[in-house]
């Protein structure tokens, strides 16, 4: 059990699980899992239905814009990209411009489909890579944090994307059944790019601040 756990009348934990500092169990939950970092876990059993800290949710723009706009998060460096969507009777088509509405040039780009809704992916943050995330089909929940400051986006129009750069903590989840999410990145993959421990994570982004 981490420091911060927060645990609600009548629930139950079964033996030998991690409960991760931050977290919350709601009354009468029974946890079945590891519960993660900061989440907030309800039922029987237990699933993840939000993440402690988070100051908002953003609504979705309206699905039919010509033009393109970008919305700055508040986190980390972190912004909302509202890309064209220009309907056809043929079918709808949308665009991503390099150095525009791609604010780097992609080296890497991955695709994430089939996951389970209660399953959580992300959980780390990058030392110098630049990701772009767009949920090409359904939707999916990120929630973004720079260690100060935490927020939660909601991925559920094909012309949304999400610019998250180097030292920012990503987590996915609430994934649709039908959600592919397309990931652009930076640069190729180096497994020594990434940061999966949060308190190493805290530290990096403790000293960037410092030296701004």
């Amino acid at each position: 059990m981490g420091p911060g756990v927060k645990v609600g009348v009548h629930a139950t934990i079964l033996d030998g699980l991690v409960v991760a500092a931050g977290s919350v169990i709601e009354p009468g939950s029974v946890v079945t899992h590891h519960v993660p970092l900061n989440a907030i876990v309800s039922g029987h059993p237990a699933v993840i239905i939000g993440y402690t800290g988070t100051t908002t949710t953003l609504a979705s723009p309206v699905p039919n814009v010509s033009a393109s706009g970008n919305t700055d998060l508040g986190v980390g460096g972190c912004h909302l990209y509202h890309l064209p969507l220009i309907p056809d009777l043929r079918g709808d088509l949308s665009v991503v411009e390099f150095g525009k509405t791609l604010p780097f040039q992609p080296k890497r780009c991955f695709w994430v489909f089939n996951v389970p809704s209660r399953e959580v992916r992300g959980e780390h943050a990058h030392r110098t890579l630049h990701q772009y995330l767009l949920c090409l089909r359904g939707s999916i929940h990120v929630v973004i944090d720079d260690g100060k400051h935490r927020a939660e986006v909601a991925l559920d129009h094909p012309n949304l994307g999400l610019h998250i750069p180097p030292l920012v903590w990503g987590i996915q989840y609430k994934y649709s059944p039908d959600a592919v999410l397309l990931v652009l990145a930076s640069d190729v993959y180096d497994s020594n790019e990434y940061i999966r421990d949060y308190a190493e994570f805290i530290e990096l982004a403790s000293r960037k601040g410092s030296t701004k």
